[in-house]
């Protein structure tokens, strides 16, 4: 086989892993923006249930998450009666989205938290409820902080999907495994696939620092 030969499954793979990485990115800045406002509220349910998510998922393993949703979960529901057999790839999202959401979670409460206390005075000021505070005034000066450390928390995202691969899922890491245990060209298949991952980690970057500049211009437009 020629190297070129490799290019049409590794890019079947790549689309996989840009799909997996899109939604378990959206997935993350969901469960983000629940958990690190939650972890701030004065309601102690919302707060545990918030501080509980966060730790248990930025202090165990990805790896490891990622086996329990897919392994471990279904023999816990079959104990229960209950099918709990999830897709690979719904295992990979929920398994991702996870991750990447519990530490966002502290990017989004360390913004917050960031926002001057003169503003919260200005709020009440202004007769504005707690939820009118967050909305219209903590919010749209916080959003524009989280943005850089959002965009790392991609990138880490991206690189991280290679790891669906040990649950057969067919993205671009187990699309070349495949290759190399076929044709044993170990040197060109794992070289191009470091520079796919490099490739779609560029893109990704800029199209982050894009949303960046026009997170910044809203505000600026907006204030």
């Amino acid at each position: 086989m020629q190297w070129t030969d490799y290019i049409t499954p590794l890019m079947e793979g790549a689309w996989v892993t840009i799909q997996l990485t899109f939604y378990s990115t959206i997935l993350g800045a969901v469960l983000a923006f629940a958990a690190g406002i939650g972890k701030l509220s004065h309601n102690w349910a919302i707060k545990s249930v918030s501080v509980g998510y966060i730790e248990v998922f930025r202090g165990t393993s990805l790896l490891v998450q990622l086996f329990w949703l897919y392994f471990a979960l279904p023999i816990a529901g079959t104990a229960m009666g209950i099918d709990l057999r999830l897709p690979p790839v719904l295992a990979g999202v929920l398994a991702l989205g996870l991750n990447i959401g519990a530490y966002g979670a502290e990017v989004v409460r360390g913004a917050i938290q960031a926002v001057h206390t003169d503003q919260h005075e200005a709020a009440r000021a202004l007769n504005f409820t707690p939820r009118q505070t967050l909305w219209r005034v903590v919010l749209p000066q916080a959003i524009p902080e989280m943005m850089p450390s959002f965009g790392n928390l991609a990138v880490q995202n991206l690189k991280d999907t290679a790891l669906v691969s040990l649950i057969s899922l067919g993205d671009l890491t187990f699309r070349a495994e495949q290759i190399r245990n076929f044709t044993q060209d170990s040197t060109t298949i794992y070289t191009m696939l470091l520079f796919t991952y490099f490739g779609m980690a560029l893109v990704l970057t800029a199209l982050m620092r894009w949303l960046e500049h026009a997170v910044t211009r809203w505000r600026t437009v907006g204030g």
